[in-house]
């Protein structure tokens, strides 16, 4: 009864109401839920203390960041969700903070595009700053190589370095990205690779254009930790998995190299074991056991998960309905 009291006192006030709904869309910032809300970041702060307080937030921190969303377990969790249903559709207000959230998210996705054109001819040499580029090259292909896949999806190929190096595994790959300028370079090298079975299209990685079960194998490669919602671009992918797919995700582990979000424009600053098995739990994918690469300053991790190959009815379905 107390936490049921506690949890109706922090959401009773019209701010708090609103970090909820925009909180049921994806993992926000103070900064980003200051500026879609029109209110100072101190103030911002108390109302998400007390609604995490409540457990009807959860808090994670990473580097001189934290991101707020839903509660995923316990009783406040429940009463979040329950509050979120109870939001009218057609209120003006929360109408106007999901066109302000769009924005937001929109900006975002402007800074990495910007990011992306400046940098597409040297991709390669930038992706291989903090890293063994040839040793995660190699554990990522013996990873593959484990299950046959007679077609490949990657996600964010950028210069289509995936499809060089898994071109020759598959029968048809194909590589997506929502820079043009990166694509202009991956069509160039897969081109020079002689690569004629291989094809680049442009897409946003959470909306992509492709119908449900149509792939062995999908591939994020150094690619997630630039989304703005890891879970919602692991479950778009995971949609496409025939029974039996896997799904091959290489990103980096926690770290605190703030100058990767600050100068290269990444979101995340590494992802945890247990926060990227939860992503593929959730998207109906079994994972499997993570290889971790460990270098100086940053550890490169590589996990992997599977749709059971009894989901066919369970796919169709999913299918039939989208």
């Amino acid at each position: 009864m107390d936490e049921l009291l506690q949890g109706l006192r922090a959401a009773a006030e019209r701010t708090r109401l609103r970090i909820l709904g925009l909180c049921a869309h994806g993992e926000l910032t103070v900064s980003d839920l200051g500026e879609i809300l029109g209110q100072s970041q101190p103030r911002v702060s108390r109302h998400l203390k007390l609604l995490v307080e409540a457990g009807l937030l959860e808090r994670h921190q990473e580097g001189s960041w934290a991101y707020y969303r839903l509660a995923t377990a316990g009783d406040g969790a429940e009463l979040a969700r329950m509050l979120i249903d109870l939001m009218p559709e057609d209120d003006a207000v929360l109408g106007l903070d999901l066109e302000r959230l769009q924005a937001v998210k929109e900006a975002h996705a402007v800074k990495a595009a910007a990011y992306f054109r400046k940098h597409a001819v040297d991709w390669d040499r930038i992706r291989a700053l903090h890293i063994d580029q040839a040793r995660v090259d190699a554990a990522f292909k013996r990873l593959f190589r484990k299950a046959p896949a007679r077609d490949l999806l990657d996600i964010g190929t950028g210069n289509g370095h995936v499809l060089q190096l898994l071109g020759g595994e598959v029968e048809a790959a194909i590589g997506v990205d929502r820079s043009r300028d990166m694509l202009i370079v991956a069509r160039a090298n897969i081109h020079r690779a002689g690569l004629k079975h291989c094809q680049v299209r442009q897409a946003d990685m959470m909306h992509l254009p492709f119908a449900a079960a149509s792939a062995d194998a999908v591939t994020f490669h150094m690619v997630l930790h630039y989304a703005e919602d890891p879970a919602g671009a692991i479950a778009e992918a995971a949609r496409l998995l025939r029974p039996g797919g896997r799904l091959i995700l290489v990103d980096f582990a926690p770290h605190t190299e703030e100058e990767l979000r600050r100068v290269h424009a990444h979101r995340w600053l590494g992802f945890s074991d247990d926060r990227i098995e939860t992503y593929l739990a959730d998207a109906g994918l079994v994972p499997g056991a993570p290889e971790h690469l460990k270098g100086k300053p940053l550890t490169v991790v590589l996990w992997h998960g599977t749709r059971p190959a009894n989901a066919a009815t369970e796919t169709n379905a999913s299918a039939a309905t989208g």
